[in-house]
């Protein structure tokens, strides 16, 4: 697709962000089976639900623009997933892979926060009022996420995972 207007930067915005979601949904239920805390584990399959949300409030504004909803790979996305699947595979189930997968889950909700405040400007500015208000709605829910996984680091899970790695060797 050859972006020559606005408009068209848009929807390929949007397109990438489709699919970029698309991915989570696939990439979520790995994170929260690799987990090891029953609320890390929660947190997942609770953002797993809202990215479906996300899906849907994206194929309306494809709707809205008379567009069939697809993605356009989005790299970004797949790179950040990539990431969080090296933690997995690098590092034992335990406090301290949370810790890691927590900081790759915090990655992709800023990314997702950039991507979103990006479109909402977009939308705001070409006079899509319905495409504000979804894409508004979403980018609130991710920086909610990316606040309770702060919490969650920050009450428990980073203290254990420097047990864990204070309790005897080095963690290479």
């Amino acid at each position: 697709m050859k972006i020559k207007t606005m408009d068209d930067l848009f929807l390929a915005q949007i397109k990438d962000l489709y699919d970029a979601e698309k991915q989570l949904v696939k990439a979520l239920p790995k994170m929260a089976k690799a987990a090891s805390s029953q609320e890390l584990r929660q947190g997942f399959q609770e953002h797993l639900d809202q990215t479906k949300g996300h899906v849907s409030r994206l194929e309306q504004i494809f709707d809205q623009l008379g567009q069939k909803a697809s993605g356009t790979k989005c790299e970004g996305m797949a790179g950040l997933i990539d990431e969080g699947e090296e933690i997995v595979d690098e590092i034992e189930q335990s406090p301290l892979r949370d810790a890691g997968l927590i900081g790759e889950a915090q990655k992709v909700e800023h990314y997702e926060i950039a991507a979103y405040g990006i479109v909402k400007t977009f939308a705001r500015m070409l006079g899509h009022g319905q495409a504000v208000t979804l894409l508004e709605q979403t980018l609130n829910e991710e920086k909610q996420t990316d606040q309770k996984l702060t919490q969650l680091a920050e009450s428990m899970i980073n203290e254990e995972a420097i047990q864990v790695g204070s309790s005897g060797g080095s963690a290479a």
